[in-house]
């Protein structure tokens, strides 16, 4: 089960880094982001999970409502960057007002803590905000678990990492490492798990070098980010069945 995953959100990245930009240019960004990856979605006809902003779907309905059709749309909560425990509810509702379909599924922008219980009582089945692995200034979780778990009655589905080691198989790894190591990494976690959870940001498909952001952000975005997206689906097309999220936690049985 090979389950691909997007962060739809206003592109506020430049933002950590000291650079301002528009509620306009932010939302372009992601959105030509979002309609390059959909043209390869489509085309290999796959269905994936998109973990989507309240404020990025008010801005964008109808673009959400018809991903809505085929894929999974689960909540990254209200705005990317602010939270309060009130908007795992108002984004939920937000998000199932514009498509229509239950939303049972959540990531927190960064994959930052929250709360179970907050969690539980918004109304949701499972919650995909965790790394387990070190990603220094990030979190550290090396001795949580690789597979999902249930935990507070809210089940967590962890983000892929390799075994032993957990090596992170996430947006940055694929620009940071050499497509030929990824792609046997990928493999070999698959076959070892029977499951990959993957997740990028529409916003790595386009070109983002003048936005001052770090190189290791950077040194591959845009059309080279879309073409080792395409490689690794149809690498992982031959080696297992691409579901959504929440297919895949129905799929799991958890004690």
């Amino acid at each position: 089960m090979i389950v691909l995953t997007f962060d739809v959100e206003e592109f506020d990245t430049p933002e950590e880094y000291g650079r301002e930009i528009s509620f306009d240019e932010k939302i372009k960004v992601s959105t030509e982001g979002l309609n390059r990856v959909m043209g390869i979605i489509d085309k290999n006809n796959i269905r994936c999970t998109f973990f989507t902003t309240a404020t990025f779907a008010q801005a964008q309905p109808e673009l959400i409502k018809n991903i809505s059709n085929q894929h999974e749309i689960a909540s990254h909560t209200f705005y990317h960057s602010a939270f309060k425990n009130e908007d795992l509810l108002s984004s939920r509702l937000a998000l199932e007002e514009i498509t229509g379909k239950q939303v049972v599924g959540f990531r927190m922008p960064r994959l930052a803590p929250v709360s179970n219980q907050e969690i539980l009582k918004a109304g949701y089945l499972y919650n995909s905000s965790l790394n387990p692995t070190w990603i220094p200034g990030r979190y550290f979780h090396l001795f949580k678990p690789r597979m999902p778990f249930l935990e507070e009655g809210v089940i967590q589905v962890p983000t892929s990492v390799t075994p032993i080691f957990r090596i992170p198989l996430f947006w940055l790894s694929f620009k940071n490492f050499p497509m030929w190591w990824l792609k046997k990494m990928l493999v070999k976690t698959l076959k070892h798990d029977g499951a990959l959870s993957l997740y990028f940001h529409p916003w790595e498909f386009e070109d983002i070098t003048n936005f001052g952001l770090p190189n290791f952000m950077t040194k591959i975005s845009g059309t080279a980010m879309l073409k080792r997206l395409e490689e690794t689906i149809h690498l992982l097309k031959n080696e297992g069945d691409f579901i959504t999220m929440n297919e895949f936690v129905n799929n799991q049985k958890l004690k």
